[in-house]
Order: structure tokens, then C-alpha cells, then sequence
């Protein structure tokens, strides 16, 4: 009898399959054979009428697990939506608790654009706990990109007076502030060091370690953003910090304890066995209970090889995506230095968590559309949208850094990135380029004596 994986071959090898919810879900549509009857089929003498042509959507199968909420309510939300917006709009008694008239039509503006994406996006590679989570997601990336764009014709001056309109404590130089004023090793200095960044490190290397799913990656990535603070720290002074701060506190605890218990939890859903089992079919409530909790747990895993040295494509991805998360880390410094705001201000905690939901489906669909392109047939639209915001974000920073960082790049910092520079583009070249070119010799003279 054929196993549930060799009929399902899109399901996590770890993942019995969803015989409990047979009875409950729809019958599941075969998925078309690339080509012509399994044959490939030439641009040139491809028939655009037929089905083989048509592009499917990069989505995974939806979970039916719970058969309620995966219909199709487009009307129903459509019609509580307007009613919602409708007694909001006209309830005097409302308005006149808000008297800012215009803040609370931004909200709604916001709501209305967040429950479009729900129901109108399309799917991402997440299903759980519910693919409109993820649809919002990707509309908040929207709105904050957007947001991006319109302050990127802004200047400073105006935009530093635009924050106070959302907070009114903003708008107010703050003092510099160095961590490498005592850098004597001792006791009392590295007590003095423990703060509440060191359980934000914590967190945001744990955050780093479900996102890229490998330790090699994430130890590099460590690695790389020290050396930027080092880089960097003339033009800002929070990352002056002791030698101590940069590589015991930040790489040797912090970091390695964030990434060691996320990837813990990676292995661990990577050797989970699935079984879902629908929420009609469970037993007691303590099942049922134990079931809804279950929603909010992956649906499946994939484990991460990014194969940095298999081939120029794999090599370019990695450094691409690790520039662009140094990018993504050193971005909110410079904002908040800028725009005058405390690293604990709401509106950094909220880029930072926004950031790491992006960036989880985000990273799964550049996976997948490096290494599975028959699948994902064009890139994601979670990666696509977190690419431009990210850049967006450093055109804004270089707009604004005009007249604020005027100390010049130290000498040791220039070659320091240089001789990297260097490295990373001999390194392939090393690697791939130069066996190619024998691959390609070797090639040719066999072709000749062939010949002769």
C-alpha cells in the first residue's frame, strides 16, 4: 500500500499527512506535470492556450484542519467591516472622546487597508496559525514601506516635526552616550554591563536563529555586525563599547545563548512528528484545548542548508541576504539617532518586531526560490516587499546622514573593509570560477582529439 507521502510529495517528510480531516476537506486538485505529458516544452513552440502554461502562484496547501475558518467570508467581512466603519464614523459620542479627528481617520484608514490585505492578498509559504495572519503581515510591510517612501521626499527638519504629531515627547535632542568610558576587566564593570539590552540581544539572536536556521550563518552574521560597530562608532557613539562588551557580554553570552536555545527549538520541530487531527475529531476538552494551542505551532519544518560553497548562486544568496540583515540591523541606530528617539521607544520595539515577522516568510520563500524553482516560480511576495523596504530604509538614512556625520572614515576602517572586500570576490573566483575554466579546457580538448 503507497505511504501518505508518496501520494502527497509536497508535505514535510516529518508529516504523516491529514487523513483525520479526509472527511472534512475539499477533494485536492492534481497538480499539473510540468510540459507536455511530463515533457518540456520550448518557448517558441508552446501553445499559450494550454493549461501547461498558466502560472500557479508561489503558496503552499492550505490546512483544513479546522473547516470554519479556511471559507471564504469575503462578503461577510466586507459587510461587518462597513458596519463597523459606519458606527465609528457617525457615533457623535465617539468622535467627541477623540478630538483629534484626523488620528483616529488614519486609524481607520490603517484598519480598512489591513482587513483588504487579509482577505485579498494572496497566500505566503505559512500556514499556520492562519494564512490571513501572514496576509497581514505583509500589509503592514505595505503600509510601513509606504511610509518609507513618503518620508524619503522629506527633510529632516520636517520630518524630526512630522514625529511629534504621532508622539509629542519626540522632537527633542538626546545626549550622546558612550558604553567604553571604564573598560578596566572586572567584576563590578561587568555587572555594571548587564542591562536590559542584554535579554534584547538575547531575544533578537533567538528571533535571528528561527528566521535563518543554520549556526554557521548565524555566528557570522555575530561576527560581522560587531565589526560594524567597530566600523561605524565614529559617526555613532552608542556603539563605542569596551573589547569585553563587544566579544564576552555580546558574542560569547548574549548571542550564543539567543542562537543556541533557537536553534533548539528549530531541532526540534524539525524532528517533530506531525499529526494533525481535526478539531471535530479530538476527544475532551483537554484535547481540544491542546489542539487550538497547536495551531499556533508550524504546520511543518524545513531545515535551512544554505550550501555557501556548493555553487556561485548559493555563494551570491548568502552574501546577499547577509548584507541585506546587517542592513536590516544597523538601519534602526541610525533612524532613532536621527529622528531623536530612544532605543526603547514604542516605535522602535514595533519596527523591530514588525522586521522579524517579515522577515520569517520572507527568508522561507528566498529559500525555496533558490532551491526549489519549479516550485516558486517567480520570487515571494514577503521577500520581494522586505528587499525594497530594507533598501528604502538605507536611501532615507543616506538622504538624511547629509551634514549630521561629518568625521571622516578612519584609515584602519577603510582597508579593514577592503581587505573583505577582496576576500569575498576571490573567494569564488577561487572556488567556482577557476575550476569552471578547467572543467571548460578540459572540455574542449577532448572535443578536439574527438576531432582529429
Amino acid at each position: 500500500m503507497a505511504s501518505t507521502h508518496d501520494e502527497n510529495p509536497d508535505l514535510s517528510p516529518n508529516s504523516p499527512g491529514e487523513d483525520s480531516d479526509a472527511i472534512l476537506s475539499p477533494q485536492q486538485e492534481i497538480e499539473p506535470i510540468p510540459g507536455l505529458n511530463g515533457v518540456p516544452v520550448r518557448w517558441y513552440d508552446a501553445d499559450r492556450t494550454e493549461s501547461y502554461t498558466r502560472i500557479t502562484p508561489f503558496q503552499e496547501k492550505h490546512d483544513t484542519s479546522i473547516e470554519f475558518f479556511y471559507k471564504p467570508l469575503t462578503l461577510s467581512s466586507l459587510a461587518c467591516g462597513l458596519l463597523i466603519l459606519a458606527y465609528v464614523a457617525t457615533t457623535q459620542d465617539f468622535l467627541e472622546e477623540g478630538q483629534d479627528k484626523r488620528r483616529v481617520g488614519v486609524y481607520a484608514a490603517i484598519a480598512a487597508f489591513l482587513t483588504f490585505s487579509m482577505i485579498q492578498f494572496r497566500d505566503g509559504p505559512f500556514i499556520r496559525p492562519h494564512p490571513a495572519f501572514w496576509r497581514i503581515v505583509l500589509g503592514i510591510n505595505l503600509l510601513y514601506e509606504l511610509a518609507l517612501v513618503f518620508l524619503l521626499f522629506q527633510d529632516l527638519g520636517t520630518a524630526r516635526t512630522m514625529m511629534t504629531y504621532i508622539d509629542s515627547n519626540l522632537g527633542v535632542p538626546l545626549p550622546e552616550k558612550s558604553y567604553a568610558e571604564d573598560c578596566a576587566l572586572t567584576a563590578k564593570n561587568l555587572w555594571n554591563a548587564i542591562d536590559i539590552f542584554c535579554l534584547a540581544h538575547a531575544l533578537g539572536w533567538f528571533g535571528k536563529a528561527m528566521i535563518l536556521r543554520d549556526y554557521w550563518f548565524c555566528w557570522i552574521l555575530s561576527i560581522a555586525f560587531e565589526l560594524a560597530e567597530y566600523s561605524l562608532q565614529h559617526q555613532l557613539p552608542n556603539f563605542a563599547e569596551c573589547w569585553w562588551d563587544h566579544w564576552i557580554l555580546d558574542v560569547l553570552v548574549c548571542n550564543w545563548l539567543g542562537t543556541y536555545l533557537g536553534m533548539k527549538v528549530c531541532q526540534y520541530f524539525e524532528v517533530k512528528p506531525y499529526e494533525w487531527r481535526g478539531f471535530r475529531q479530538t476527544r475532551g476538552i483537554r484535547s481540544k484545548a491542546k489542539r487550538v494551542l497547536s495551531q499556533f505551532s508550524p504546520h511543518d519544518f524545513t531545515a535551512f542548508k544554505w550550501g555557501t560553497a556548493t555553487d556561485f548562486l548559493h555563494y551570491s544568496t548568502v552574501i546577499m541576504l547577509l548584507a541585506m540583515f546587517l542592513a536590516a540591523e544597523l538601519n534602526p541606530f541610525y533612524l532613532k539617532s536621527l529622528l531623536w528617539m530612544e532605543p526603547d521607544h514604542p516605535i522602535v520595539i514595533m519596527r523591530l518586531a514588525g522586521v522579524f515577522l517579515c522577515a520569517l516568510p520572507a527568508v522561507r520563500e528566498l529559500f525555496q526560490y533558490i532551491n526549489d524553482p519549479r516550485r516558486a516560480v517567480r520570487m515571494g511576495q514577503h521577500v520581494w516587499l522586505l528587499l525594497a523596504t530594507i533598501i528604502t530604509e538605507l536611501l532615507v538614512i543616506t538622504k538624511w546622514s547629509q551634514g549630521q556625520f561629518t568625521e571622516p572614515l578612519p584609515t584602519t576602517v577603510r582597508w579593514g573593509w577592503a581587505i573583505g572586500a577582496t576576500l569575498l570576490i576571490l573567494y569564488p573566483i577561487v572556488q567556482f570560477g577557476i575550476p569552471s575554466i578547467r572543467r571548460y579546457i578540459r572540455k574542449q580538448k577532448r572535443g578536439r582529439y574527438k576531432a582529429t
